[in-house]
């Protein structure tokens, strides 16, 4: 009997993570996509990497709110699962310093993507005759609300460190290869592998990039105690203001590499290591 409610638990866990990992490369596929073609002119100024800007642009297409609902149904169940890999360690990471990190990780992205969650059911509510998100719903940040603390500089700053930190660590995992083994390689047909594999390579060092710009940002707010957006659209205008049109290009290509990966991780990782 505890050998069945134990399957039948991981079988839960493994298609949550699996609907989470689908909503996740939806968002970055469509933050890719519509940041590319912001930038070579083909769709507005407004569509560039701000993921609330995504979530409110895909309300207004046809069936947008039954897109919307399904896209933060998906967001419920990333978070809820990277709480179940923190808490629970399915992904068998241990008690030591360099596993509890990791579930550290996986606990923050918890509370990233859990925040993501809210603002778009919030958006879904708004539309059913509830109230919208406000503007500084929009706009607020961690550095902001963190300056308003005792030693709120300092904690900035830290968060600064580890936002960079992440960039750094998605930069090695790219780089050194650490990425396959996220996944079972073995399952993928060999005509597809090569591209599901080199497009989480490009994903992960366009994603780190992301990273460590909206780090230095955050950095500069500490610095200066002053706080100031630093999200994935101010990190994007950065590139295309400092590196030209090009660069956003590619780095947004880079972002849709990145969602196709968490497609094929919803396929191909497991979710529970027995």
């Amino acid at each position: 009997m505890a050998e069945a409610s134990l399957s039948s638990r991981n079988k839960w866990i493994e298609r949550t993570g699996q609907i989470g990992l689908v909503a996740i490369g939806s968002v970055y596929f469509l933050v890719g996509t519509l940041t590319f073609a912001s930038s070579i002119d083909f769709s507005g100024e407004g569509n560039k990497g701000k993921v609330s800007q995504i979530l409110q642009w895909v309300q207004e297409q046809a069936f947008g709110q039954f897109l919307l609902a399904v896209i933060t149904l998906g967001l419920l169940c990333y978070t809820v699962w990277r709480f179940i890999e923190a808490i629970l360690d399915t992904d068998n990471k241990g008690n030591s310093l360099h596993g509890l990190a990791l579930r550290a990780s996986y606990l923050s992205y918890g509370v990233v993507y859990g925040a993501l969650t809210y603002y778009a059911a919030r958006l879904l509510l708004s539309h059913s005759g509830g109230s919208p998100p406000s503007e500084k719903d929009t706009r607020e940040t961690v550095a902001q609300n963190l300056l308003e603390l005792p030693y709120g500089q300092w904690m900035v700053g830290a968060f600064a460190l580890g936002t960079a930190g992440v960039g750094v660590f998605q930069l090695y995992l790219a780089l050194s290869g650490t990425y396959r083994s996220i996944i079972e390689e073995k399952k993928i047909d060999t005509r597809a592998k090569e591209i599901l594999i080199r497009s989480g390579q490009i994903g992960y060092v366009a994603r780190a990039i992301v990273w460590l710009i909206i780090g230095y940002f955050l950095l500069f707010s500490a610095i200066r105690s002053h706080s100031q957006e630093a999200n994935s659209q101010t990190a994007l205008n950065y590139l295309e203001y400092e590196y030209g049109t090009l660069t956003l290009a590619i780095v947004s290509l880079g972002l849709v590499c990145y969602g196709i990966f968490q497609f094929a991780r919803a396929k191909y990782q497991p979710i529970v290591k027995k």
